[in-house]
């Protein structure tokens, strides 16, 4: 049966049951329930320059396959950065913005982003959705279609079909085969001045005098859910980062989403004093918000790696991600790991600059991740223990 595609403006256009039939079973963040909570929270929309403008793609009636595309007039939120790009194209005299961006708004995690239904003829359904994706580009004259932490073969697909693919970098923690059995074990990969390095570190965390723990969402009481969101407002201030998302938005988490929530938290007395905001789905846990009331030495690595790490290794998960940058979550057992993503770019000229661009970047990005690969605290095969 052809497949045909159409276009809404907000996930709640879509039943939830047909939506997260899409949604691979480790990913929270494209979960119905979630970007409907950025809509209904207003973090996305034009206070914040996401608009959705999904694409669907069905098959008779049956939805097989769909794009979370966003308008956007600016660049912020995106984390795969193309703010050099816009400034390129101001000078030559072209107009940037708007562009289209298929992502999680403002969360820099890998996962599809041309979803397809697991009993659908996959190369169809892609199409029809590159296709649904470039209709929406000539409707709203967007310059540029930016898919932004796909998957690797999401990526080569898509330069298959004209777009440029883009290497960046992350860290991230693997469990290993056969899984840890415990966070000494992990530490037991380590070489040993990095293995003592770690457990200093978590000495001194813990010697502050504060109660540290690990909480999943439905066990968050009221006072942990004002200070996920106090602490939230905190460090975006501090960095001077657009807060995006809204109050509302913590309280549909709580209500709605508790059970996604994974959070860390150090307590002087009985008041939070800092603490993680996690997703955790599947075999995976992603760490995303990280905000501190009181400066103390290494409780940030403390909160926001070891104790995930720790769990992580305690459930049996694959994968840890902790969100962007960061080279000194080498030490702490997150090695690096490439982001893939992939570009159209409307204008042939300015594109083909961007092209030489992309291509000196990811020569540039394969030789940094090689250079962070040798400085890995893990011993290597064969590698004997000092």
């Amino acid at each position: 049966m052809a497949t045909t595609f159409s276009v809404v403006e907000s996930v709640t256009e879509v039943p939830a049951p047909a939506w997260d039939a899409l949604v691979d079973e480790n990913d929270p963040f494209l979960e119905h329930a979630f970007l409907a909570a950025l809509e209904r929270s207003k973090s996305v929309g034009r206070r914040t320059g996401w608009q959705p403008r999904f694409v669907l793609c069905h098959e008779g009636s049956a939805l097989v396959g769909a794009v979370p595309l966003y308008l956007k007039d600016n660049s912020y939120g995106e984390f795969i950065f193309d703010w050099a790009w816009a400034n390129g194209a101001h000078r030559a005299g072209l107009r940037y913005y708007p562009k289209l961006v298929a992502a999680v708004p403002f969360t820099p995690v890998t996962g599809s982003r041309l979803l397809v239904h697991r009993e659908a003829a996959r190369e169809a359904v892609v199409g029809t959705l590159v296709e649904g994706m470039r209709a929406v580009a000539d409707n709203e004259s967007a310059s540029s279609i930016h898919v932004l932490f796909c998957s690797e073969a999401e990526s080569a697909a898509l330069g298959a079909a004209g777009y440029k693919p883009r290497l960046t970098m992350q860290f991230h923690w693997q469990n290993r085969t056969p899984p840890y059995r415990d966070f000494d074990d992990f530490l037991g990969a380590f070489r040993s001045r990095n293995r003592k390095q770690v457990r200093k570190e978590r000495q001194v965390a813990a010697g502050h005098g504060l109660r540290l723990c690990t909480l999943e969402g439905p066990a968050l009481g009221p006072r942990e859910w004002q200070a996920l969101e106090r602490l939230y407002e905190d460090n975006v201030a501090k960095h001077g980062s657009p807060a995006y998302l809204t109050p509302q938005f913590f309280a549909i988490l709580q209500k709605e989403l508790a059970h996604r929530v994974v959070a860390t938290f150090a307590y002087r007395d009985e008041v939070p004093v800092a603490g993680t905001l996690n997703f955790e789905r599947g075999q995976h846990l992603y760490g995303r918000y990280w905000g501190c009331l009181e400066e103390h030495e290494m409780l940030h690595f403390e909160l926001c790696y070891y104790r995930l790490i720790e769990r992580a290794v305690e459930r049996g998960h694959r994968r840890f991600e902790a969100g962007a940058q960061g080279e000194h979550k080498l030490k702490r057992g997150l090695e690096p790991a490439f982001t893939h993503s992939a570009h159209w770019i409307r204008d042939a000229e300015f594109a083909t600059a961007v092209h030489r661009f992309v291509d000196h970047e990811s020569r540039m990005m394969r030789e940094e991740v090689e250079q962070y690969r040798a400085l890995s605290p893990y011993r290597r095969a064969g590698e004997a223990e000092p």
